[in-house]
């Protein structure tokens, strides 16, 4: 068994191979001067079980050509196994066809990884489950779920909370966390005008009095959970807090977050965070390592991983 990082989330490989004792694979991934991607392996890798851990998130199409080179690179090596770690996968928001003449670019990029090499996938909160489908190969989903909920459990330990979905598309999300620490749900029913932007309509469920813990996979430029924590305090709420599993924060998420009445925002480390997440007042991190990293033990033994997420 063999683990190689990219350049995405280096920190996070190394904390899943301190976790499984071992160290990572000799490997660099350089450019030229017009920005070209070059790897190179430094380690025979011949009949090997090989993990390469890159989440394909900003810069996107950098990451992602990281990923599908490197995937040639092994394969061309003679690896036994090649499983692409994923732990945020990029282009799920486009699953489906939003509108005439549009892409399904999640397929694309799900065709391209198992062309370049990849035998199987293992991955985290896909926003789409169907997704899944769109490969050839065997995928891993893991969920942020088990971790999210002891964290809750922790943190708001003899108080009354009640999950809320920021908009009816999460609420099996939602509703899992739910039912794992026995509280009630609540939905947002929102309408978005244009891509990028939200506005809250309504608030379906008993909120007055209560904590809320709002629930979701990807945090991009905050307005929705911003929105949804600001009407949760106008129907009475006695505090917003917020989990989710990426936290992408494109433009000025960070602020908009800091500014928002959101006591505690807790993202995992699927993405590397910046400067700005690591200083901000009300953002926090959780670590997916050693769950990444018992999976990847659990592939390489081809054992069970269906334990795993749950």
């Amino acid at each position: 068994m063999k683990i190689i990082a990219c350049n995405s989330n280096r920190p996070l490989a190394e904390a899943v191979a301190a976790a499984l004792g071992m160290p990572l694979t000799q490997a660099s991934v350089r450019r030229f001067a017009d920005m070209e991607i070059f790897v190179e392996i430094h380690e025979n890798v011949r009949g090997e079980d090989v993990f390469v851990v890159q989440s394909t998130s900003y810069p996107a199409n950098d990451n992602l050509m990281e990923l599908l080179i490197m995937l040639d690179a092994l394969r061309r090596a003679s690896a036994r196994r090649i499983t692409a770690v994923i732990p945020y996968f990029g282009y799920a928001r486009q699953d489906r066809k939003s509108g005439s003449r549009t892409p399904i670019s999640a397929k694309l990029v799900a065709n391209l990884i198992v062309e370049a090499g990849a035998h199987r996938v293992l991955t985290m909160d896909l926003h789409a489950g169907q997704i899944q489908g769109f490969f050839d190969i065997p995928v891993d989903n893991l969920f942020a779920a088990p971790l999210f909920a002891r964290d809750i459990q922790e943190r708001f330990a003899g108080r009354e909370t009640i999950v809320v979905s920021p908009d009816v598309g999460g609420v099996v999300r939602a509703r899992a966390i739910a039912a794992r620490i026995g509280a009630d749900l609540a939905i947002i029913d929102k309408r978005r005008p244009r891509a990028g932007v939200s506005e809250v309509m309504n608030v379906i469920g008993e909120v007055e009095g209560r904590h809320c813990i709002l629930v979701d996979d990807i945090v991009d430029s905050g307005g929705t959970l911003c929105n949804a924590a600001e009407a949760l305090l106008k129907q009475g709420a006695k505090s917003a807090s917020v989990y989710v599993t990426h936290g992408v924060f494109s433009g000025g998420a960070v602020a908009r977050v800091g500014a928002a009445p959101i006591e505690t925002m807790v993202v995992t480390d699927s993405i590397l965070a910046t400067e700005a997440v690591r200083v901000s007042r009300n953002i926090k991190q959780l670590t997916i390592a050693p769950l990444i990293a018992e999976a990847m033990k659990r592939i390489s033994e081809e054992s069970s991983v269906s334990d795993l997420f749950s």
